[in-house]
């Protein structure tokens, strides 16, 4: 059992790394928060200034500002509904012992550790351009027309590609999970009768219920703040069809130089994000107390 010295040092060792985290947090969302306040153009330094919650007015009044709240909520969602859903499923099928069960693995876990602007590079140009494509040539052999994708479904495509580059690590998370369930649960279940969705339903998917949660808290906490994709496919179009909140703050600093409403909407992003993370951590939080 740790003494009260051993816990003061520990705490005395932990101290500069956790006020250096601290440091690197609360820095730049105090300045965040500070140029909130101002009317700072890098273009006209001349008018900068306090404007008090002028950005936040001017930026929720953004006609994009809703848009951009709801193609976050979808992306969020449909990203996790499919990783989640797919995971189970591919995580059983990799549980089976098939032959070339590493390289099947390591096959199915790879996409994960491609980067977001090549991965969406690779669907744009290879997969999803509607001459050229994948899926023009797929729907060409069947006699239909290719679906312009970007165009026609920009959302869903964005929704597709990072679902693609999401899945292999949920998969991950749940074949390890899946994995670590005693096999004489299993083979006792079997031996009463038990067929396969009914030792699904009541054996492995709850035996699975933690590794589920994990994955729906972390995807969240990165699909909130996803950019790359839309940057590189869609570019947010056609019109605001698939600008999400962060694409919509990079529009605001980088290409309209409004650093202000820019600041505004990082931290309005910030807020609603903690304000996601609440509810989901409280629900993570019920199921691991179980």
């Amino acid at each position: 059992m740790a003494t009260q010295q051993t816990r003061s040092i520990a705490r005395f060792m932990m101290a500069p790394s956790v006020i250096l985290l601290f440091v690197w947090m609360i820095v730049p969302l105090a300045f965040t928060l500070w140029f909130s306040f101002q009317q700072y153009n890098p273009l006209n330094p001349i008018r900068d200034g306090f404007v008090g919650f002028s950005n936040y007015a001017l930026f929720y009044s953004n006609p994009a500002f809703l848009q951009s709240i709801l193609n976050t909520l979808a992306i969020v969602v449909s990203v996790l509904v499919i990783t989640v859903i797919g995971g189970i499923l591919l995580a059983l099928l990799l549980d089976q012992p098939i032959w070339g069960q590493g390289f099947v693995r390591i096959l199915v876990i790879s996409p994960f550790f491609v980067m977001p602007p090549v991965a969406a590079l690779v669907w744009k140009n290879m997969i999803m351009h509607p001459q050229y494509g994948v899926f023009a040539d797929i729907a060409r052999f069947f006699g239909a027309n290719p679906i312009d994708w970007f165009g026609q479904h920009p959302l869903t495509a964005v929704i597709l590609i990072v679902a693609w580059q999401w899945l292999p690590f949920a998969t991950l998370i749940l074949l390890t999970s899946l994995q670590s369930l005693d096999t004489e649960q299993k083979e006792a279940a079997e031996m009463d009768g038990a067929g396969f969705l009914s030792r699904f339903w009541y054996l492995t998917l709850p035996h699975m219920s933690r590794a589920i949660t994990v994955v729906i808290l972390i995807q969240t906490i990165f699909l909130l703040s996803i950019y790359a994709e839309i940057l590189v496919t869609t570019n947010g179009g056609p019109g605001y069809a698939s600008t999400n909140l962060p694409f919509l703050v990079y529009q605001k600093a980088l290409l309209e130089f409004k650093i202000g409403q820019a600041s505004a909407g990082g931290i309005i992003a910030v807020i609603l994000a903690n304000i996601v993370a609440f509810f989901v951590m409280r629900a993570v939080g019920k199921n691991l107390d179980k």
